[in-house]
């Protein structure tokens, strides 16, 4: 497996445990629209500043985009004592889901790089798991990779208009 030598571990459980302080308590949201909230605020980073948020590898998978270094980033956030995760239903579908135990330290983000985070958060986090890995599918970072393939951030150069968070002038 081909990880990116640009990975900051620690920028990534920053953003991961800012994301389930965020939204850990909403019903609808369990691993697979943090999976979907990790890699747009990646993504739409990306596009916007053309630098790397947290340096995570996303795989394409069935459901969608995958991080390389969740549940690995999950464990030490857990044994760290910042999170509780936990099994639930939702609408008759298991979810794992997290809790925030305590306020995020966040002094490895700036604030250009929470204002990409809480605009995804506003976008996404009100997606169901079905409806954040149907939307991922139509990205065109997911859609031009081959499954199982590491997704390539440059890809977002190419996104379809409803999912660019860039403005680009005619010239």
């Amino acid at each position: 497996m081909k990880f990116n030598n640009d990975f900051n571990k620690e920028k990534f459980k920053q953003v991961l445990h800012y994301l389930i302080n965020r939204c850990g308590e909403l019903d609808n949201v369990g691993k697979t629209v943090f999976y979907k909230l990790l890699y747009f605020a990646d993504f739409d980073y990306y596009e916007l500043h053309e630098e790397k948020l947290t340096g995570e590898t996303y795989r394409k998978l069935p459901r969608g985009p995958a991080p390389a270094h969740f549940d690995e980033s999950v464990s030490e956030l857990e044994d760290e004592g910042k999170i509780r995760p936990f099994d639930d239903v939702f609408y008759g579908y298991h979810q794992h889901r997290f809790n925030s135990l305590t306020e995020p330290q966040l002094d490895l983000l700036s604030s250009e790089e929470l204002e990409v985070i809480d605009q995804v958060i506003g976008k996404c986090s009100i997606m169901t798991a079905r409806e954040a890995s149907d939307y991922s599918h139509e990205d065109m970072p997911y859609l031009a990779t081959d499954n199982m393939e590491i997704i390539d951030y440059e890809l977002v150069f190419y996104r379809d208009p409803k999912f660019s968070v860039r403005v680009y002038s005619d010239d």
